[in-house]
């Protein structure tokens, strides 16, 4: 006869094996996306040069930027709120928070098409392409999270798979064409068809007259989040158009060759919270004891697999460097220790981040991103004025571990507050 305890035991077990699956699903998609951003942007750059690589950059950094408005508005809320609930809550809320972010990549797609087309010149075209592919990049990523606030992340894998697949032809097109805004399209489209997909992946059409509610219901955490998101992306921006002004615009290709370099944490970080937020709420609802645990051994692994992988491409001939990246990879590889301290910073920072967002504990998390953004900013461009591009580079790691040291503070006051107050349940509906 089973015992309580056998029972007790066997049910810890299979939740952990349930974790463990959802964050294999979750590795193997930011693989999927790693391998896809990888592969663009070594194409781009050998099939373009260093000056042109540097406008696709600043178009790719200004994507960033719309993608954390739409993160924040739409799918942030959701991965908070709507991880592991039952299934009509779920299509409810992905329905609304899919049409939020294509709303959002139609209305910022609009402005920068504009803004690309009364530009001109050899940035205008690429920003002007870029506006035309927003909705539908918006729309992948979309799906993305709602698959793992599901606990689907086998459809978020496979999603992903189709871009790639989609990014194949369309960028042996653009290479034909042999112009930026060409890379552009193919990249886009491509993510587009896997929007649509998804589409039909989830058996749900986004309601883009649904976002006015959702943003209603939800701005308690999505304008919190919105902040803190751009701020992220838009410390980004600002150092890369920063950068190419005090330095040059080759200067932001060569940064963006040696982040290519590390392009697996990369990927990982940018789209951490596909996986850990939905993770970090589940662990807080079953076992909250768990929580920072469970928080630094997410950010500590990445940390330490950033530096495990910047100490191999310290290793890497010339010779092989020059094939991978042409001509970036001269001037790439000498940022290879800055940009490898910054990764590792910035994944252990990601760690404290998903507890601050599974605790919905929004000023918090808003109060630490303000700082790191404003230490990223200040680094990046306060060492390109003194120091050129290794300048920037070195200034921005420092930035990231200060930043890193502030996430982790204020999540260790959070779950102090914890102990004393209990958390608001997490909506259904």
């Amino acid at each position: 006869m089973t015992t309580e305890r056998e029972k007790t035991t066997t049910a810890a077990g299979a939740a952990r094996r349930a974790i463990v699956g959802r964050l294999s699903w979750g590795l193997a998609d930011q693989a999927a996306s790693s391998v896809s951003n990888f592969a663009v942007g070594i194409y781009v750059a050998r099939s373009l040069g260093l000056a042109a690589f540097g406008v696709f950059s600043l178009a790719w950094v200004t994507y960033g930027v719309v993608l954390s408005v739409s993160r924040g508005l739409a799918t942030d809320p959701l991965v908070v709120r709507f991880s592991g609930v039952p299934d009509a809550s779920w299509r409810g809320a992905v329905t609304r928070s899919s049409g939020t972010a294509l709303g959002v990549g139609a209305a910022i797609g609009a402005a920068c098409l504009a803004v690309g087309l009364a530009l001109g010149g050899g940035v205008g075209p690429a920003f002007a392409c870029l506006g035309v592919m927003l909705p539908g990049l918006l729309l992948q990523d979309a799906w993305r999270y709602a698959f793992f606030a599901a606990g689907t992340g086998r459809k978020a894998f496979v999603n992903d798979l189709v871009w790639g697949v989609a990014l194949v032809p369309a960028m042996v097109v653009a290479a034909r064409v042999g112009i930026v805004a060409a890379f552009v399209l193919a990249w886009g489209g491509s993510a587009a068809v896997a929007g649509v997909y998804g589409c039909f992946q989830s058996g749900i059409r986004p309601r883009v007259t649904g976002a006015r509610g959702w943003l209603r219901g939800h701005r308690d955490l999505g304008y919190r989040y919105l902040v803190e998101n751009v701020g992220v992306s838009g410390a980004s921006q600002l150092r890369a158009y920063g950068l190419g002004a005090i330095v040059g615009v080759s200067a932001v290709g060569v940064v963006r060759g040696a982040e290519l370099l590390l392009g697996p944490f990369m990927a990982v970080l940018m789209g951490l919270s596909l996986v850990t937020v939905a993770e970090a709420a589940r662990v807080l609802r079953r076992a909250p004891h768990r929580l920072g645990g469970f928080c630094l051994l997410l950010g500590g692994g990445q940390a330490v697999a950033a530096l495990l992988w910047g100490t191999a491409l310290l290793l890497v001939p010339d010779r092989l460097g020059e094939l991978v990246l042409g001509d970036v990879w001269n001037s790439a590889s000498q940022l290879i220790v800055p940009v490898t301290l910054g990764v590792a910073g910035a994944g252990l920072g990601t760690g404290a981040a998903a507890g601050l967002r599974a605790l919905a504990a929004a000023r918090r998390s808003l109060r630490s991103q303000l700082f790191a953004s404003a230490c990223y900013v200040i680094g990046g461009l306060g060492g390109a004025a003194t120091g050129g591009t290794a300048g920037s580079a070195w200034g921005v790691a420092a930035a990231t571990l200060s930043g890193s040291a502030v996430w982790w503070l204020q999540l260790r006051s959070a779950l102090r507050e914890r102990h004393h107050k209990p958390i608001r349940e997490v909506r259904t509906s």
